[in-house]
């Protein structure tokens, strides 16, 4: 029986978390004003605040930033940054991600990623840890460079048609992710949703969206794909 797996890049397989922190602490340094006291949050308290989708003036305000424009300041430069060039260098491969992927091709398993960054984006890291091993360029689907974005739940469902448009049919297939778009671009064409705790939500958020499964990481999830 054949079969797919779609993963999404930035969760499953890419650590981000040290990329958002920095982007929030340089955004800190970027609005805070010499008279004011701030109040940094540790990385851990940050990400546990992403992953439970707070607000970014909500962090603002947490951080000290109580002037309503500070806030919607400290939100906008937050949107602008996170993913230009100088960050993505603090992104790292999550350490199961590699066994997880070989263990899903040497089970004979079709593997395809699935993103919501740009090719410019992407290309760099999957030279870096030679991920095109796994994923080659027909299994591939991320945001064109000129691609104008609207928002995740609507652009990932869009790269899912196209998949399921253009890819040999399979007897089964997954989407594994760790947002809300994996789940979303998943259900609408049908396809099993995976959800892990890897990424950049929490159970408590994912459970909202009723996935078909939700798994620590990569590894876990296709572990139990595997042998199922």
């Amino acid at each position: 029986m054949k079969k797919r797996i779609f993963t999404d890049f930035d969760g499953p397989i890419m650590d981000v978390s040290e990329r958002y922190y920095q982007v929030y602490l340089y955004c800190l340094e970027k609005i805070w004003q010499p008279e004011q006291l701030i109040k940094p949050l540790s990385k851990s308290e940050f990400w546990e605040l992403k992953r439970s989708q707070v607000p970014e003036k909500e962090i603002a305000v947490i951080s000290g930033f109580e002037d309503e424009r500070q806030s919607i300041a400290f939100a906008h430069l937050r949107r602008a940054t996170v993913h230009t060039d100088p960050y993505f260098e603090y992104d790292r491969l999550i350490e199961c991600a590699i066994p997880a992927l070989e263990k899903a091709q040497h089970s004979g398993i079709d593997l395809a990623v699935m993103t919501m960054r740009r090719r410019r984006e992407l290309e760099p890291v999957l030279n870096k840890y030679n991920l095109k091993r796994f994923f080659p360029s027909d299994r591939i689907f991320c945001l064109d460079d000129d691609y104008v974005k609207t928002v995740d739940t609507q652009d990932k469902p869009k790269l899912m048609k196209q998949a399921q448009a253009t890819l040999p049919e399979v007897q089964q297939q997954w989407m594994i992710g760790d947002t809300e778009a994996d789940i979303i671009a998943a259900k609408t064409y049908n396809v099993p949703a995976i959800a892990v705790l890897s990424g950049i939500r929490n159970q408590t958020q994912l459970e909202k969206y009723k996935p078909t499964q939700i798994f620590p990481n990569l590894l876990v999830s296709i572990a139990s794909l595997v042998e199922a």
